[in-house]
């Protein structure tokens, strides 16, 4: 009988440390996440010396790696990737480190990220598409510099010249006009820069297209 009292207490002991474990960790987890947003650096670090993971995710799938760099928090990138932070890794919607920062236009962190091997082309979105639609033309000039594919047609059917055609980025098509982007390029529906900014009424940008040999 004190055998089995013994066994059972043992039980309880485990079942309660199961519990507290999970709650503290699910604690540390909130806390990191927080800590990312924030860019906070020394946070980050504790608990990554504490043994969390550094390709940790948020809810939606974006690591923090890809936290920190859509935020352009230069020195938590450094520190997430010094610490093994998966420079390569994609989230459910196909979004990586690099392509956050080039959505948002930092261009640090998107120099550190490809000096240490990020790829600036991919199957899929790119981060010259996300770049080109959201008219970070330093961004996009960056991105050529480093052997993005200019052309490459996006998912939706898109090259980054008609992206910025949809979103009247007239500085990021100058870009890459200047770079020999193929104006004649077409979607599925048979859109091409041009119709797209003259579907906009796009005077300047319809300009700039014309002066670059395209015409209806």
């Amino acid at each position: 009988m004190i055998e089995r009292f013994k066994y059972i207490i043992q039980i309880i002991v485990i079942a309660i440390l199961i519990v507290v474990s999970k709650f503290a960790m699910g604690q540390s987890y909130e806390v990191f996440l927080r800590a990312v947003e924030a860019g906070d650096a020394k946070v980050v670090s504790e608990l990554l010396g504490k043994g969390m993971d550094p390709n940790t995710s948020d809810k939606v799938g974006h690591t923090a790696l890809m936290v920190a760099s859509r935020l352009g928090h230069e020195n938590l990138v450094a520190l997430l990737v010094e610490r093994k932070a998966d420079l390569l890794r994609r989230s459910r919607e196909g979004d990586s480190a690099l392509m956050m920062a080039s959505l948002k236009g930092h261009l640090g962190v998107a120099r550190y990220l490809v000096d240490r091997g990020a790829p600036v082309h991919h199957e899929g979105w790119t981060p010259l598409h996300y770049a080109a639609f959201e008219g970070r033309h330093e961004m996009v000039r960056y991105l050529l510099d480093k052997g993005a594919v200019k052309d490459g047609i996006a998912p939706n059917g898109y090259s980054a010249l008609m992206l910025a055609a949809r979103n009247g980025h007239t500085d990021v098509a100058r870009v890459l006009l200047q770079d020999d982007a193929d104006f004649r390029v077409e979607s599925p529906d048979g859109a091409t820069a041009l119709r797209i900014a003259t579907a906009r009424n796009d005077k300047a940008l319809v300009e700039l297209l014309n002066r670059a040999g395209a015409v209806e």
